[in-house]
């Protein structure tokens, strides 16, 4: 059940009655002042001026054909052409109802799913996971989750980075190791001193470093013996990855990897077709594609280079193979990459020649969702305080036992056990909201003290909220599940928290449209905020409290807490019974 929706589509029909056209939106949006309805329709303005016409007018025309009869208790014209639309609170009371009887809180899955291919995490498989994975990894998981409620076919691919010059050197090390009777597993428990040992074995021993760029060749090549090993350093690595997304509590499995190596042997193919279609041409040695459609103020087309001199290949060919996969072989036809705000220029190039050269139609949307950089303190990107690159492992360690302590202080009653198990929820949730909060293309500053604070547009705070509206049936001794009694909206807090629990909907639309899940995250922040007012104002197990209207607010507590679960579950964020 989608509010707006109902009532753009009512608006529209009665706009269409008053013979304006069908280009003229409705545009109907919650009230932001208290005293102009629940819902306004601005359209009128925009269509009077188009016509020429008076806008009130207009207004009074579209409100005489408007079809509300049920919905609304009363419609008004204000100002010079705003419809204000001030909801029945039979129906509030009706769509209540039908959410607290559904599983799904009365949101129907989309009449036409897509299927949506979502690159997102993508670490180099030559070093751990840090920081500057975090964000990919979190939204993209987060925006995977949310279509699939929504109905979508959700492809996930972790598109990681498992070939190139580097895995010679790599390969080398790891078989000169394994000849020293070390296990691959113990080889490579730590990538970043394997990493560091292999670079300084290369750059120190001449003869090392001839026998890495063999290993390039007879990888490519497809050397049995060298694809063992490089087997063997993909899986140990992979391993790494997983225990990560576990501890994130993100989805992505070993069957969503598709790494560049799986679209070697298409990029022949792709520089053939490039070439066979003229828009590859040799440059300097090089087979470079000149894109018009990217010139610069200047009039000089982006270069965009698709083959090395020498032969190798660059990371443009391997997206534009991997884009071909995801559309042809997938059959996705919206594809949303979740990379940095610095690669933006190269999903232009990307985009641009796969449309160009007929790699995907133009029925397929294409989206870099691009995101901004998590900060330390000093305004700088996030680093230790010896300026090196933080393991993302360690920063959840961290994060679990700063909201263990937390708890401890807070609950002492709790086992240790419980301690733990709660300060792994709200430590990795409030890592993982503290990004998500944020306005995706933003940067922003980093603080352990911020992100678990129990106050405020936090993880901790709405997961707290969630402990105390689930406390009050204990309290009550009451199973909500055996909640029957029909709601009766009466007071103005309980109206406006029912008002925000019917927008749900509408929150997650709007968060699937755009790929922005600080919208989700500023819903769920005003839906805590709006019970914590009702809560308040409106007694639920006071002495006195008549038996329905104690009945009623009880289901009312119930569909928030059933809405905060299933909002932070979308952001793949856990809740817990107590803290």
């Amino acid at each position: 059940m989608n509010i707006r929706n109902i009532l753009n589509h009512k608006v529209q029909q009665a706009m269409l009655s008053a013979s304006i056209p069908f280009e003229h939106r409705p545009l109907v949006a919650p009230s932001k002042k208290p005293g102009f309805g629940d819902y306004q329709a601005n359209g009128a303005m925009g269509a009077a001026k188009a016509m020429k016409t008076n806008p009130r007018e207009l207004a009074e025309k579209i409100v005489q054909r408007l079809e509300l009869g049920g919905i609304a208790e009363k419609v008004e014209v204000a100002g010079p052409g705003f419809i204000n639309i001030h909801l029945s609170p039979q129906w509030l009371n009706q769509q209540l109802g039908q959410a607290a009887s559904d599983s799904r809180l009365a949101i129907a899955p989309v009449a036409e799913p897509s299927t949506a291919v979502l690159d997102y995490s993508s670490p180099n498989l030559a070093k751990e996971m840090h920081v500057g994975h975090l964000r990919s990894t979190i939204i993209g998981d987060a925006m995977a989750l949310l279509l699939e409620f929504q109905g979508h076919r959700v492809i996930r691919q972790n598109h990681v980075g498992d070939w190139g010059t580097q895995f010679g050197m790599l390969i080398a090390e790891l078989e000169e190791q394994l000849a020293e009777n070390r296990e691959a597993n113990m080889a490579l428990s730590d990538l970043e001193v394997f990493y560091q040992q292999a670079k300084r074995h290369f750059d120190e021993d001449p003869d090392f470093a001839d026998k890495a760029r063999d290993y390039v060749v007879r990888l490519q090549s497809g050397d049995p013996k060298v694809l063992q090993l490089w087997e063997e350093f993909r899986t140990v690595s992979l391993a790494h990855s997983q225990e990560i997304y576990q501890k994130l509590n993100v989805t992505l499995t070993p069957e969503d990897v598709r790494g560049e190596s799986f679209y070697n042997d298409d990029l022949a193919p792709v520089v053939s077709e490039l070439e066979e279609q003229g828009l590859a041409v040799e440059d300097q040695s090089a087979k470079v594609v000149f894109l018009e459609e990217l010139a610069d103020k200047e009039g000089n087309p982006s270069p965009m280079i698709i083959q090395k001199q020498g032969g190798g290949y660059l990371y443009a060919t391997t997206d534009l193979a991997a884009l071909r996969y995801r559309t042809g072989t997938l059959g996705g036809d919206r594809l949303m990459y979740f990379i940095d705000a610095r690669q933006s220029l190269h999903m232009q190039q990307v985009f641009t020649l796969a449309r160009k050269a007929g790699f995907v139609s133009g029925e397929v949307s294409l989206e870099h969702h691009a995101f901004g950089t998590m900060m330390g303190p000093d305004g700088k990107p996030f680093k230790t305080r010896s300026g090196g690159t933080v393991k993302l492992s360690d920063l959840l360690d961290e994060a679990a036992e700063r909201a263990a302590a937390l708890v401890r202080e807070k609950n002492a009653s709790l086992s240790t056990e419980e301690t733990a198990e709660i300060g792994r929820k709200v430590g990795i949730g409030a890592v993982k909201y503290a990004d998500l909060c944020k306005t995706r293309t933003n940067d922003y500053v980093f603080s352990w003290d911020s992100m678990l604070s129990f106050d405020g547009n936090t993880a901790p705070y709405l997961q707290y909220a969630y402990t105390r509206v689930r406390s009050i049936f204990r309290k009550a001794g009451v199973d909500p599940a055996t909640l029957d009694q029909p709601l009766a909206i009466a007071e103005p807090e309980e109206r406006a928290l029912a008002i925000k629990l019917l927008q749900f909907s509408e929150a997650l639309d709007q968060v699937a449209r755009d790929a922005m899940p600080h919208l989700l995250c500023t819903y769920l922040y005003e839906l805590a905020s709006l019970y914590m007012r009702f809560y308040e104002a409106c007694p639920v197990l006071k002495e006195g409290v008549a038996p329905e209207v104690r009945a009623s607010r009880l289901q009312l507590c119930h569909l928030v807490a059933r809405t905060l679960s299933q909002g932070l579950e979308l952001l793949g964020i856990e809740v817990m019974e107590q803290m």
